[in-house]
């Protein structure tokens, strides 16, 4: 489990570290009792009143659920996704001597205590964390149950960590827990930068945060690139940044970017980097548009140049160009004493069946179970990729937070979108017979594994 830092908060900012995990079923009248002496005490004691609920409560909370599928532990060797690449050993002993506490952060989490690495249990209390038809932001291409989808059983599904527990918003806590979580990003601006599939976890948490703000105190303005959602009364936004590739691209324009012939500028990072300034907290992605199944072509001079230099780079070293810029932006302006910086892994695709067992031709189409086996990577996700990544932060200095949410990831192919989507196009009547011939097996729906991922991001930020 995660535990508090031993200093002084405020009610409002410390209590965002309250996370309930239930053990036994208590009766009604009881649970009611203890939980009004408890909110009483807290506003008398603050934090150290919730933690002590915290103890009482937490562990074991899937004993009160249908657990038909749970997977065992990993067996083997670790992977290089399976690296905490944020900082050394050596590194992370030097900070605890120092004592030095990351910006935001309330607590730590507990020693040998790795969060990506668990198994998916059924969970009908709990989830989902909202409703579809609650929340208007979600893009009509990841609204599944609006578009037909007849079944929700990939709604309920909840990570589990080996061997300790991730801090996990239960519905009971839900408001408590996010009003404290606005609270410490009063005054802040958080901001995703990436792809589509970072736009779906923003997305995700604006729907986790938007119902407990009133409706004249909040809004979402979209401006070329950057979409801002805005907690008025908190004087704080949660953006996101639309750049595919984080370096400038021929991809670049948020609405027309469907480019088959993509070229990226070398060390061009500032073209976008600029716009990202002053954010408290930033979330990085990209990787779903350097695989193109052949080399990347990238631009030495300008897009501007009437005769333009390209050479061409196999996809891991184009890769690679593009983190370093990455990580040398976050050093130059960033500010480790007030921000916090993630990259976010990649995000699997489940395009091909027969590597989970199920029929040749086939893919996420009509799936709604995970994978049960442990061992399962998908060839859509890149090994040599997230070496590049491994290496790349080993060698820099600078305090980026990996969220490795591939591997738990890849255990979902019943989570996308498949045909549940809006379609931009009309579909033939080729595609209306065969419909795994259409179905998007890369983004995901929402509610949905997403949220798992604020979740992840969630216990990073204030649990580092």
């Amino acid at each position: 489990m995660m535990k508090p830092k031993a200093s002084s908060f405020s009610s409002s900012t410390s209590s965002s570290s309250l996370l309930i995990r239930t053990k036994h079923r208590f009766s009604p009248y009881l649970f009611i009792t203890l939980l009004a002496f408890i909110l009483f005490a807290s506003i008398l004691y603050g934090h150290d009143s919730f933690f002590i609920f915290q103890q009482l409560l937490h562990n074991k909370h899937n004993t009160l659920l249908s657990t038909p599928t749970e997977f065992t532990e990993l067996t083997h060797p670790p992977l290089p996704e399976q690296q905490d690449f944020s900082y050394s050993s050596e590194r992370r002993t030097e900070e605890k001597e120092k004592e030095k506490v990351a910006a935001v952060a309330v607590g730590e989490t507990e020693e040998g205590c790795d969060v990506f690495s668990g198994r998916w249990v059924r969970d009908e209390l709990t989830r989902p964390l909202y409703q579809e038809s609650d929340c208007p932001y979600i893009q009509p291409q990841l609204t599944c149950q609006e578009h037909g989808r007849p079944e929700m059983e990939y709604q309920r599904w909840r990570w589990q960590p080996h061997g300790c527990d991730l801090p996990t918003i239960t519905k009971l806590f839900l408001t408590f827990l996010f009003n404290s979580t606005l609270e410490t990003l009063r005054g802040k601006r958080m901001l995703f930068v990436g792809d589509s599939l970072n736009r779906g976890q923003y997305v995700s948490l604006v729907c986790l945060l938007h119902s407990l703000i009133p409706e004249g105190a909040k809004s979402m303005e979209t401006f070329d690139s950057l979409t801002v959602f805005t907690a008025k009364e908190y004087n704080a936004t949660i953006e996101f940044y639309w750049a595919p590739f984080l370096l400038e691209s021929n991809s670049d324009n948020a609405f027309i970017h469907r480019v088959s012939d993509r070229i990226v500028r070398k060390g061009s990072i500032n073209k976008h980097g600029r716009f990202w300034k002053g954010a408290d907290i930033v979330v990085f992605n990209t990787y779903l548009w350097w695989i193109t199944g052949s080399k990347m072509k990238i631009l030495l001079g300008s897009f501007n140049d009437e005769a333009k230099e390209i050479v061409e780079l196999s996809t891991e070293e184009a890769y690679r160009m593009a983190m370093k810029s990455m990580v040398k932006w976050v050093k130059q302006n960033m500010d480790p004493n007030r921000t916090r910086v993630f990259f976010t892994s990649m995000s699997p695709s489940h395009a091909k069946s027969i590597e989970w067992g199920g029929e040749a031709g086939g893919n996420c189409y009509n799936e709604t179970t995970p994978i049960d086996d442990p061992t399962y990577w998908g060839s859509d996700s890149y090994k040599s990729i997230m070496q590049v990544i491994g290496e790349v932060f080993r060698k820099s200095n600078v305090p980026i937070t990996f969220l490795n949410i591939t591997q738990l990831s890849n255990y979902r192919k019943d989570a996308h979108t498949s045909i549940y989507k809006k379609q931009w196009n009309p579909l033939t009547p080729q595609q209306l017979a065969n419909p795994s011939s259409y179905a998007d097996c890369t983004h995901w729906c929402l509610p949905g594994l997403q949220d798992t991922w604020n979740e992840l991001l969630y216990a990073k930020l204030f649990y580092p």
